[in-house]
């Protein structure tokens, strides 16, 4: 046996002996969550022993999480070890446990546009109608300055601005538009200073630069720093404390892709969705913004759409699915139909096809394990 292998057989016993702990039925607390059965919830019992299985085997290369939460309920927790990374800082082998942050990379998306909607509700944010342009007067000499006065919020939340931008390069590349945007002195000048490609909402164009700007249009309206009023409205009432919003190199959250949460803290993210807006029988977010944000208002092939900062697209059984994608193999799925949220977490950064992975777990053996 490799030292490999023994030391994912080691650490697979540990993570058994810990969900004796975590999953047990009814009133049991896990950082909030009520902890369920796999059983009592329509599961084949065997789940976590078959993910286990097939982690052991190569199946998941690069897997380090899975959180599987049904009928408002925590079911399954499993984590692996694996290389992994702090916003593409290395971070070696980690021993991943239900208390390590993971990068959500671009996750944070769609929860910056949770954040718009609450600011919105609020009356701090300006409507989707409202020019972007006039959110920042201090840029007042941009090329296509003309053209660019037609962009709107809901440009910027559906990614259809019609900026000539591109991340179709690896993020390893200085060429990749968010990439360059990280490196620029001034990000939001770096974006806005792109030229026009397309006319505003004629194209969905994939643009972190549309959640970075985003990101500062709540920060200004709410006179908050990005993270603060994430904290007071969104994470402290959904118990989320574990929490880091990294930085780039001009101080500026990165808002497109530097959010760092537990797994099972982002599954709460995933409840609240399913929830329609409510935790704990409190109201976070109402629920007409989210019925607006999770309707497709982009077409982006395959089966795919776009709402306000999410992905919409459905199972192969036909159920709608409400997701947050990020780099890497993080996925947020939230299922409706089926009362279903599902955390997969993994270290396949900027590497092909690292879409494959979650769709294997939660088709294969997530769903395949759902006998009612």
């Amino acid at each position: 046996m490799t030292n490999a292998i023994r030391h994912r057989h080691i650490w697979q016993t540990i993570v058994a002996v810990a969900l004796l702990f975590c999953g047990g039925v009814g009133t049991a607390q896990a950082n909030g969550w009520e902890t369920g059965s796999l059983a009592e919830a329509g599961f084949n019992e065997a789940l976590g022993d078959q993910l286990d299985a097939a982690f052991a085997d190569g199946e998941f290369d690069g897997l380090h999480g899975v959180v599987v939460v049904r009928h408002g309920k925590l079911l399954l927790e499993r984590y692996y070890p694996g290389v992994d990374e702090r916003w593409g800082q290395d971070l070696g082998m980690v021993d991943h446990d239900a208390e390590t942050k993971h990068d959500l990379r671009s996750v944070s998306k769609s929860i910056v546009g949770l954040l718009y909607g609450i600011a919105l509700d609020e009356g701090s944010a300006p409507p989707i109608d409202a020019p972007l342009l006039e959110q920042f007067p201090q840029y007042p000499d941009m090329p296509d300055l003309d053209a660019k006065r037609a962009i709107t919020i809901e440009h910027v939340l559906t990614m259809t601005l019609g900026l000539d931008w591109s991340e179709e390069l690896p993020y390893t590349d200085p060429r990749n538009s968010e990439i360059a945007m990280e490196f620029a002195p001034d990000r939001y000048r770096y974006i806005l200073d792109r030229p026009m490609k397309d006319a505003p909402g004629e194209r969905w164009v994939y643009n972190g630069g549309a959640t970075a700007l985003l990101g500062r249009v709540i920060a200004t309206g709410v006179d908050l720093p990005l993270l603060s009023y994430a904290r007071e409205k969104l994470f402290d009432p959904l118990g989320i404390e574990d929490v880091e919003w990294v930085e780039g190199a001009d101080g500026e959250p990165a808002a497109a892709s530097g959010l760092r949460m537990r797994p099972r803290d982002l599954a709460k993210i995933g409840q609240l969705v399913l929830n329609r807006g409510t935790w704990d029988g409190k109201r976070i977010i109402s629920e007409a913004w989210l019925e607006t944000a999770h309707s497709p208002h982009a077409e982006i092939g395959g089966g795919t759409d776009y709402g306000y900062q999410w992905w919409l697209t459905a199972l192969p059984s036909g159920e709608s699915v409400i997701g947050g994608f990020g780099n890497g193999g993080q996925r947020l799925f939230v299922v409706p139909a089926l009362d279903l949220v599902v955390v997969i977490t993994a270290g396949r950064y900027n590497q092909p096809e690292e879409g494959k992975l979650p769709g294997q777990v939660l088709n294969d053996h997530i769903l395949e394990a759902l006998e009612r």
